[in-house]
């Protein structure tokens, strides 16, 4: 099923193929893991909240009306998801060092400038803005267009360019030390 296209798969998965929508999820859900994770705050929470937006969408499917647009409607999906996950979570402070990112190199010096990389990365984004992190998120690890941006934040995409570009340049100076 890996060359079948996003858009027959829809119509395949409507049809209740729960094969074809659980190709939906192979080719989506680690995107939108690491999407949500970000907005969550951790990898387990963000699994709960992947796994509840396929729920969701598995019951939406019929009202999806453009099929190759599955991947933003996806992300959507998740967004919403994330957010409510959020709001219902209690107010006390998640565990520090819970759910950290282990790199595929065994190298114990090479995995902790990584992680520390990662870290400096995390807390950089935590320091922006509301609207300019979720606009970063959306560029950069649910590699969404600008327009799609715009129509997911409800924003103009003259908006969503300038919030990247103060995201981005807040970044690169918070990250400076690691180039």
């Amino acid at each position: 099923m890996g060359e079948i296209s996003d858009q027959i798969l829809v119509e395949r998965a409507v049809d209740q193929d729960a094969d074809a929508f659980g190709e939906l999820v192979r080719r989506h859900s680690p995107l939108m893991r690491a999407y949500v994770s970000r907005i969550v705050g951790s990898l387990s929470a963000a699994d709960d909240v992947v796994q509840d937006a396929f729920l969701v969408a598995w019951n939406q499917l019929p009202t999806l009306r453009d099929g190759s647009a599955v991947r933003a409607w996806l992300m959507r999906i998740a967004s919403r998801e994330a957010l409510l996950q959020v709001k219902r979570r209690p107010s006390e402070a998640a565990l520090e060092g819970f759910d950290v990112a282990v790199s595929a190199d065994t190298q114990p010096e090479s995995r902790a400038v990584r992680n520390a990389q990662l870290h400096a990365l995390s807390l950089a984004l935590d320091e922006l803005p509301e609207g300019q992190r979720r606009c970063w998120l959306l560029r950069e690890v649910a590699d969404m267009s600008y327009h799609e941006i715009a129509a997911e934040l409800d924003l103009p995409v003259s908006t969503v360019r300038g919030n990247l570009a103060r995201a981005r340049t807040s970044i690169m100076i918070r990250m400076e030390e690691w180039r």
